[in-house]
This record gives C-alpha cells, structure tokens and sequence, in this order.
C-alpha cells in the first residue's frame, strides 16, 4: 500500500496539503511542479490499495488519467476550486469540488477539517487573491490587523514562488517548501522565524519593481494589458503582478503576457468587482484553463495576440 500527495506548487495547493497533513499526518509520495503543471496525475502510476490525495488541480484536464487510475484499483481523494466538467461517478472517487469565485482548495479543505487549522486556509486565499473571503477567515479566529497583514504577505510570497517555466525559475522547490512549512502548525511562526520568507519576499520586491518598470497598455475603460520580456524574473513574477495589478483596480480585467520563443505566457485575471469569465476566455484557447476569477494560456502563439487581445476587450470592455 502506498499514499500519494499530488497537488499544485502554489500556495492554495500547499496550504492545501498542510492542513490534511498536520490533522492526519501521513508518509507519502509527493507530486507537484510549477503553477502551471497541471496534468499531475500523468506522473502517477498506482493501483489497489493504493491511497491518492489531490490538491488544486483541475479534474477536467487531468480526466484519463483518473480514469485509469481507478480502474486500476486506486482510492482518490479530490479537493479542488477548478473547472471540473462532469465529475465521473466511482465508488473509490471521494470529489470535494466548489468552483464558486469566491472559494479557493484550501478554503474547500478548511470545510471539510471544521476550520481546525484555519489560518493556512487564510495564507492560501491571500495568495490565490481572495482578500475578501482571506479576511473572512481571518475574522472568525480573530486575528489582529497586524496579524492578518503578516499571512497576507506569506501568501503572495508562497504563491509567487511557483511560477515559473521550470524548477529553474523558482527559488525553492514546491515540495521543499512545503516540507519547511509542515512543522509549523501556525504560519505565524513560520512567517515570523524562517529565513525562507524573508528570501521570498526580497525576491518578490526586486521582481516586482522591474515588472512596474514596463508600462501598460490599456484597451478599454474596463480591461488592460501588459507585456513582459522573455526573462526569467518575467516568468516568476507574471501572476503576482496580475494580482497586484487586480486589486489596485478591481473593476478591471488585467492579462499579463510574458514572452516565450513564439509567443506567450498568459496570466489572466478577471475585475475582482465580478470575477467572472477568465476560464470561458482562456479555455479558447488550447492551452488554456482555470477559473472564473483567474486564469491563464500556457502558450499563446504570436499568431493568436490580436484574437486575444480582441476577446479580452469584448467580455470586460466598458467602451
């Protein structure tokens, strides 16, 4: 019999974890990557009795995988906020799905354990720019200003440290990051007494002021873009710069191009005032995908910018 933990590098997907973790601890396989790897399951090869945990990836994308693996006798726990499509029916498939915008996995997760280790649910939506149900959160255990503001910045940092083209990018590797992070039941002491965050959050500041260097360009009263350089800090720093830039103008929809031989990296974000329609629009594309909030395009051929650009403008254009 062997466990496997299988969840996204992000914060949501390692906040995720955390929690199941610290309530039932438990010797696993771990599989992650980077933000945008996704199909996670592909990498598993499991079969009866075996146990498979997964975290804040979408179910659609990772469909023929699951398929197979419980055909192959696996039992499957699935917690996730994306697109799901139709959610098969199996007696080994436990599905805690909720793709509501207003919800992150981790928040799913702080459900289902009854809010026991709540404050990594507040870090995890932070970092996936759910302020509001962040601060909600946060509310009903009642922490301090000065508290809040202290997960808050955790958040983006763990959140910002997984995008990247490949481990390369990064500056810690999801899965030791998330081992760091286990021994701290409150991210509090995390945040206040480990080097990494301290690392994370100087990495950030510099990436960030390099991103605000290149200038925006606007397309509508309601929708904005910009595009940034094929650089490594370009590829680091995309989706904490389209969080930054939706919360300092949560009426409009933002996307953050990075540039790829050929193309693109898309980092989407619908207003926060009605996060609603980044998946529709990314998913017509080939490699796009999300949720309604925030999404992205893993490659935007150069060939497809113009039709980007113009169904951009036409689902949040306001003139």
């Amino acid at each position: 019999m062997a466990f496997y933990d299988i969840f996204n590098g992000d914060a949501d997907g390692i906040c995720a974890l955390l929690q199941l973790r610290l309530h039932e601890p438990r010797d696993a396989h771990l599989v992650t990557g980077v933000k945008r790897d996704i199909a996670l399951l592909e990498r598993v090869e499991a079969g009866a009795t075996d146990t498979l945990t997964v975290l804040d990836i979408s179910l659609d994308i990772n469909r023929r995988s699951l398929e197979r693996l419980l055909a192959a006798g696996a039992s499957v726990e699935y917690f996730d906020h994306h697109h799901a499509g139709t959610i098969p029916r199996h007696p080994r498939l436990h599905a805690h799905i909720d793709a509501d915008p207003g919800i992150c996995t981790s928040l799913i997760v702080d459900r289902h354990l009854g809010g026991r280790f709540r404050s990594w649910a507040v870090v995890a939506a932070f970092g996936d720019n759910l302020d509001i149900a962040a601060r909600g959160a946060a509310a009903q255990i009642g922490l301090h200003a000065d508290e809040i503001e202290l997960l808050r910045d955790l958040g983006v940092c763990i959140n910002y440290n997984a995008y990247g083209e490949s481990i390369d990018d990064l500056r810690f590797s999801p899965d030791a990051l998330y081992r760091q992070l286990l021994g701290h039941a409150d991210p509090l002491g995390f945040a206040r007494e480990a080097p990494q965050f301290e690392i994370l959050r100087t990495a950030l500041h510099d990436d960030l002021a390099l991103a605000q260097a290149v200038p925006m360009e606007k397309l509508s009263s309601g929708c904005a873009w910009v595009r940034l350089p094929d650089e490594a800090w370009s590829r680091r720093v995309g989706g904490a710069l389209a969080n930054r830039l939706a919360q300092g103008s949560p009426a409009q929809a933002h996307a953050v191009l990075t540039g790829r031989p050929g193309g693109y990296l898309v980092s989407l974000r619908a207003p926060v005032s009605n996060p609603r329609g980044a998946a529709t629009l990314a998913r017509q594309f080939k490699s796009g995908g999300g949720r309604e909030g925030a999404a992205g395009i893993d490659f935007l051929p150069d060939a497809d910018l113009d039709r980007f650009l113009d169904l951009l403008r036409t689902a949040y254009g306001k003139n």
